[in-house]
């Protein structure tokens, strides 16, 4: 028997069988990264942002169609992560205004609420692209609205022949956004969208699904509750512990490697490297696997295996505890003292790595929010800033351009205070804003004076290759080191120090007074030291500043003005 309109109760399991498969499948969905360095997080982040909508969901006790569709527009916009994660929570934002006005959604509202979500995820971004989500999900609304002019009546035929169409249109983003035929992918982005529409359409079929949240059939509310970490922790029965007694090499190529080996045999993965040993956590079906490839590096020690799914309840009880716990922290912040009267201006900046956050507090940053590449702050973490720091005008330095959108949603959603957005792409230029900032003068002579001072700084990264490729004209081998600058690659070498020089000397065909070194987390003092030598005696009339970040990631930050 076909259906041919979607109630509360049937959206709510699609919803959350579309979040549940684009959890299954995050890393595929990272490894769709048009570079192919270690940064690759799009699917994370859409992932985090669809999964803080799902959790919002879970809570809810009576199937009404607005209820939902606020639990699902709100969770998205706080949870938001990335530009990916922020126009997914901006496609569901517009999607909801629509629905919430209707207790049944038949096509004609179904293809009015895909309109509506592309026309507001359009408007969240400045310069959109072609050949990207926003692509992919504007097809799908022209599909449909083909497809309803055209009498569709059956809304399992009208979704799969919407879903064949995006998928189509997927696959020719290549040959709309040149660097995506570079580096051999679709737009993951897009991709992601398919695999949560995928999802959602399996549920609408009624199909068995192998997800926590989306196999719950009964629809009952109360089944419904259970806390989706809690749900997929039991998805991997063993939890695994051990130390590895290095007797091998282990760097960060191979710490990612075994993290990526981890990821593929299971999840809640830990991997803390020091010195000579190794703590190593992961949930799997397969504790042999795990301790197979550990002993590749060396003898193991404090080996311990637990079978979660006898400790259940305690779990979830556990769980439940540490939750309030957190909630209760988090609304009871202990980090400043309580104050009565806002200054006139404040600062946020987010940084990652110690010594990063240490130099943003060095030039007066209020609150500096850990994150950064691979690991971006969510809407939630930028408004919870804006509330800790006490100013009636706070502005923001993003730091990577893949933060920005989240900064611009927070600052939409912030009432009682003025907050700008400096939109600087990288940490040298986070850094030159604030040191250009004036407090004598106004916020919008200051804010102007940041923009134009960001101008005159270039930016260099290296970090290394994880797949073998060819990119920008440069034929790629899995373990080179890469150097990225602002616009793309600018060198790529087998030896660390060499692809850095020649990434210095890319940067330095413009005459420059100052080359700043921040060196990472996996390098050595005396070899950032060795390589700031070589730096001055090439650039002898250049001031040449070296400083500790810490930052994972990225071996070395460079910048020149």
């Amino acid at each position: 028997m076909s259906l041919n309109t979607i109630d509360a109760q049937l959206l709510t399991k699609m919803f959350l069988a579309g979040a549940q498969n684009l959890e299954a499948k995050k890393e595929w969905i990272n490894e769709l990264n048009v570079f192919p360095v270690p940064d690759g997080d799009t699917g994370t982040n859409m992932s985090l942002t669809i999964m803080s909508a799902a959790r919002e969901v879970t809570k809810l006790i009576d199937d009404d169609m607005e209820t939902l569709a606020k639990a699902i527009s709100s969770g998205s916009l706080r949870g938001a992560r990335g530009n990916s994660g922020v126009i997914l929570s901006q496609l569901f934002r517009g999607f909801c205004k629509v629905i919430r006005d209707h207790q049944k959604i038949d096509i004609e509202i179904l293809t009015s609420a895909l309109e509506k979500a592309v026309e507001t995820a359009y408007k969240a971004v400045m310069k959109p692209k072609e050949g990207t989500i926003l692509t992919v999900a504007r097809e799908a609304a022209v599909k449909a609205r083909d497809l309803q002019k055209n009498g569709a009546s059956d809304m399992g035929a009208f979704l799969d022949e919407v879903i064949r169409h995006a998928d189509f249109v997927l696959s020719q983003t290549p040959d709309m956004l040149p660097v995506l035929k570079q580096a051999g992918v679709v737009d993951s982005g897009g991709q992601g969208l398919m695999v949560i529409a995928k999802g959602a359409y399996d549920a609408f079929l009624g199909k068995e699904l192998d997800f926590s949240l989306g196999e719950v059939t009964s629809g009952s509310s109360v089944d419904m509750k259970l806390d989706p970490q809690a749900a997929a922790d039991i998805k991997y029965g063993y939890c695994t512990e051990f130390i590895i007694l290095l007797n091998k090499t282990f760097n960060i190529k191979h710490e990612m490697d075994f993290k990526a080996y981890l990821e593929s045999i299971g999840d809640s993965i830990v991997v803390v490297a020091d010195d000579d040993i190794v703590k190593v956590h992961v949930h799997t079906n397969d504790p042999g696997m795990a301790i197979q490839r550990a002993l590749m590096y060396g003898a193991l020690s404090n080996m311990k295996i637990d079978n979660m799914r006898l400790e259940h309840q305690e779990k979830l009880f556990k769980m439940s505890q540490s939750s309030q716990k957190k909630e209760e922290k988090t609304q009871t912040p202990t980090s400043r003292p309580a104050v009565t009267e806002l200054k006139e201006t404040g600062f946020i900046s987010v940084a990652a790595g110690e010594g990063m956050e240490e130099i943003f507090r060095g030039l007066g940053v209020d609150f500096v929010i850990s994150g950064g590449q691979t690991m971006n702050p969510s809407t939630e973490d930028m408004l919870n800033a804006i509330e800790q720091v006490a100013a009636k005008n706070i502005f923001i330095f993003p730091n990577n351009k893949n933060i920005i959108l989240a900064a611009d949603q927070a600052k939409r959603m912030t009432k009682d205070k003025k907050i700008i957005v400096i939109p600087s792409k990288t940490i040298p230029q986070g850094i030159t804003a604030i040191i250009n900032y004036i407090p004598d003068l106004g916020i919008e002579e200051n804010e102007s004076i940041m923009l134009d001072e960001m101008k005159n700084v270039g930016t260099g990264q290296i970090t290394y290759a994880v797949r073998d490729t060819d990119i920008d004209g440069r034929a790629i081998k899995q373990g080179d080191y890469i150097g990225l600058g602002d616009s793309g690659i600018l060198a790529v070498g087998s030896g660390m120090e060499e692809t850095a020089l020649a990434m210095a000397e890319a940067m330095m065909e413009e005459e420059k007074e100052l080359i700043s070194i921040y060196y990472g987390a996996d390098v050595k003092e005396k070899d950032a030291e060795a390589l700031a030598d070589k730096i001055r005696e090439r650039y002898s009339g250049c001031d040449v500043e070296l400083q500790y970040g810490g930052q994972p990631v990225y071996y070395y930050i460079v910048s020149v003005e």
